[in-house]
């Protein structure tokens, strides 16, 4: 039996999946905790040796006999992290992360220098937000001086992890397109860009690797660490959005993927790039030769949790006290900026209960405006996807949300559009297993048996990844579709919702 490993580095935990890909079965899987560093001012931060330890962890809780069946790894990373280190490859601080929004000082600073956000997101496709790499380079720069002369690499977290696996240096497009460092559409590393900041950062950063090619193989020293084998293929990887794609079957144009996770994502699949002029849009590449369009809002799941823990109830209950209010909660709309937001771009942003009456005033109402709001959040993407004419056929919901027939319903209906959600739940590992095989097969290292697309594969030759997905994606239960009075109901509980949010939008800007 061979195995392809999928690591997905996320921003609570780090999960590896074992993929028998003969078989079509994930034979194991372990999982274990990151912390978080978070302060008052919007600071978000992690320690890289955290990382280490989390990923050490997983594999330990690996049987050896279930390790050696590995033959290739992709890694998923949470996108835009800041990963500083030194000429030897040891941190120089704190990873500073997506949900950081310490940085906007930054982000105008180096959008007055690029002579404004329009000339921004003409020269590199992608406006210049706290959640976004490059801000957090120049904060390093004005913050840790000391620490700043002796930066070498500019690393993403899932570039750090192939670094733990290989001793290499690399990026990969897909990821490297978030960090506001990079031109995307002649994905490229924008040296541009880079000077706003430093001259010097442009040689910090990694070479580009294609997505279907290896970033390296595994070093001596991390099959030791990780008790994996020696050699084994490592893939491109990518970010955790660029994976979910992947693992959810988004490698095609007109279809969507929606995250309901602490943070909550849209992102579709295009064979060019979509360059939103408003940037609510992220120009992202993909992980899979394209392009991939994508919202990205900082608080999905984080309102219906604090709701959850202030009203003492588990999941399960929190859902059905939801569902007992009406489509639209009786007119209470919740405005979920609990960390700021970024899109709407408002990293100060706070949380707000709206439209209460001594009539409406019921907790069901408030549970249900919690879900409710995460997928208003969602539906400004789709309206930016309509513009650029991405015409969207389907959604694959993917995500701690995605478990939630309620929250599948409301997706539905308020996007218009039917809902699918992809078996096993990890959909970003499941992306980096799917893409270790996509790069194994391209590779030529050796025959990758019984997979139609890849079989009898000799050096020289190349598989699609689309035949891949379609062969090792699978989608669980019956598609959830639209219903004509909840979607025409959401419309006006939407249309409110946008009515609150340009009143109080300005009041955190």
């Amino acid at each position: 039996m061979k195995t392809v490993c999928g690591i997905d580095l996320g921003t609570q935990s780090c999960k590896v999946i074992l993929y028998d890909y003969e078989a079509k079965k994930i034979i194991a899987q372990a999982q274990a905790s990151v912390d978080m560093i978070a302060k008052n001012d919007g600071t978000r931060e992690q320690d890289a040796r955290w990382f280490e330890s989390a990923l050490k962890a997983c594999f330990d809780g690996l049987g050896a006999d279930q390790k050696a069946t590995i033959a290739a790894l992709g890694v998923s990373g949470q996108q835009h992290g800041f990963v500083p280190l030194d000429s030897l490859g040891a941190p120089l601080y704190n990873v500073k992360l997506w949900c950081d929004t310490s940085t906007a000082a930054e982000c105008a600073e180096l959008t007055k220098a690029a002579g404004g956000e329009d000339a921004i997101i003409a020269d590199a496709g992608l406006p210049m937000r706290p959640g976004y790499t490059a801000s957090k380079v120049l904060w390093f720069k004005k913050h840790q001086g000391t620490a700043f002369k002796q930066l070498r690499h500019i690393l993403l977290p899932h570039d750090y992890v192939n670094f733990l696996l290989t001793g290499e240096y690399s990026a990969e497009y897909g990821d490297a397109s978030g960090t506001a460092l990079f031109d995307v559409r002649k994905r490229t590393w924008s040296e541009k860009i880079c000077a706003l900041i430093d001259p010097s950062i442009i040689d910090c950063l990694p070479k580009l690797v294609a997505p279907n090619a290896p970033a390296g193989s595994v070093s001596a020293k991390a099959a030791r660490t990780f008790g994996i084998p020696e050699g084994a293929v490592v893939a491109a990887g990518g970010g955790d959005n660029m994976m979910g794609a992947v693992g959810t079957g988004t490698v095609r144009d007109g279809f969507l993927t929606m995250s309901l996770g602490t943070s909550g994502t849209l992102y579709g699949y295009s064979t060019s790039p979509v360059v939103d002029p408003s940037g609510d849009l992220a120009a992202f590449c993909s992980s899979s030769g394209g392009w991939l369009p994508l919202l990205c809002t900082m608080n999905c799941t984080v309102a219906s949790e604090e709701f959850r823990l202030l009203f003492g109830l588990d999941v399960g209950a929190f859902d059905a006290l939801a569902g007992k209010a009406p489509v639209g909660a009786e007119g209470i709309v919740l405005l979920p900026f609990f960390n700021g937001e970024r899109t709407p771009n408002l990293p100060n942003g706070r949380a707000s209960v709206n439209g209460i009456t001594a009539a409406n005033f019921k907790k069901e109402n408030i549970a249900r405006s919690a879900l409710e709001s995460a997928i208003f959040g969602m539906r400004i993407g789709l309206e930016g996807f309509n513009k650029l004419g991405f015409k969207a056929r389907e959604i694959r919901l993917i995500g701690g949300g995605a478990k939630s027939p309620l929250w599948q319903k409301i997706a539905a209906n308020v996007m218009k559009l039917p809902v699918r959600a992809p078996s096993g739940g990890e959909a970003a590992a499941m992306g980096g297993a799917i893409q270790a095989l996509w790069c194994l097969a391209c590779s030529g290292k050796g025959a990758v048996a019984g997979t139609a697309a890849v079989a009898s594969t000799v050096a020289g030759t190349s598989a699609a990844v689309e035949d891949l997905v379609d062969e090792h994606v699978v989608l669980e239960g019956a598609i959830v579709e639209p219903d004509a009075p909840a979607a025409a109901a959401y419309d006006e509980a939407y249309d409110t919702y946008s009515r609150y949010l340009r009143a109080l939008g300005p009041l955190y800007t």
